[in-house]
């Protein structure tokens, strides 16, 4: 039986969002979250480390986001991650009009709303993530009927599977962790969206096709950075990218680094520690283009 390496975490003060966003840019493959602690996963053969962990709460330290942390490190095997994260899941309704609900709770819909039903496995994205609320909110506005859409990071697509649900005609949700892309094929099935969204095991770099009207990551400040040039050069011109997973004190710098690339500022929206970015990527001559609306 497959084993995995097990990093519990303790921190004083105990901001979950902030540590499980930071830990998100380790190719990790599941977090659970308790009470007073989390434990992240990573397989037995991966070459994370706990001196990797504890570089990442450093960070997190030096910028003042917690003031002490504790890592410990235990081996467990495999297991019903679903059954372990029933336990704490419920049906969260992201706005008037989108709602996350697993398969096993029942829900009635009211009229006009997309019910998307996710069951993530060890994979990021349940809706129970500022970050993910964020950038579902922003797709509600700004998808238009018939958008191509790609979702960089994708987690278990449901924001590909959301986007479509919206009207897009057609969404590419790319993930290079092997975990995420086999729960993105389940959940796009079970949504039956599966015609409409391809799941890709791969990065931004893996995906083919240009000239996207919507184009969607939701990772961290460091990954945003690094494959800013490529993101930007997905969105059509006249399109919109989201930008989730950053942190308030790191907006300015996301939105230079863009702007720079010639994405202007649309809208943000934040919630509590996060905040998203709606940018819009303006004509070949420079020009700015209207919003949609």
């Amino acid at each position: 039986m497959k084993k995995f390496k097990d990093f519990r975490i303790s921190a004083k003060p105990f901001v979950t969002d902030v540590i499980t966003g930071a830990l998100w840019q380790l190719p990790i493959n599941g977090i659970s979250e308790y009470e007073s602690y989390i434990d992240v996963y990573a397989e037995e053969e991966s070459e994370i480390t706990r001196s990797d962990v504890e570089k990442i709460l450093t960070d997190l330290k030096n910028e003042n986001l917690i003031e002490s942390f504790k890592v410990e490190t235990f081996s467990l095997e495999d297991k019903n991650w679903n059954a372990e994260w029933e336990k704490n899941i419920g049906v969260i309704e992201v706005s008037e009009k989108i709602v996350i609900k697993p398969s096993f709770k029942e829900y009635i819909p009211k009229e006009g709303q997309a019910v998307i039903e996710i069951d993530p496995k060890m994979s990021f994205g349940t809706g129970e993530h500022e970050t993910t609320r964020l950038a579902l909110r922003l797709i509600e506005k700004y998808v238009v009927h018939g958008d191509k859409v790609l979702d960089v990071g994708s987690g278990t697509a449901v924001l590909s599977i959301c986007a479509v649900k919206l009207g897009a005609s057609y969404a590419v949700a790319v993930d290079n962790n092997e975990w995420c892309f086999e729960n993105g094929l389940e959940n796009v099935e079970r949504n039956g969206v599966a015609e409409k969204v391809e799941i890709k095991l791969g990065e931004v770099y893996d995906v083919e096709k240009n000239n996207f009207d919507l184009v969607i990551a939701n990772i961290n400040k460091n990954v945003l950075l690094e494959i800013k040039e490529a993101l930007a050069s997905k969105v059509k011109h006249g399109g919109h990218l989201i930008l989730s997973g950053v942190l308030l004190q790191d907006e300015k710098d996301i939105e230079k680094a863009y702007s720079d690339l010639g994405l202007q500022l649309i809208e943000t929206r934040a919630e509590n520690e996060w905040t998203a970015l709606l940018l819009m990527k303006n004509l070949p001559d420079g020009r700015q283009v209207k919003n949609k609306e």
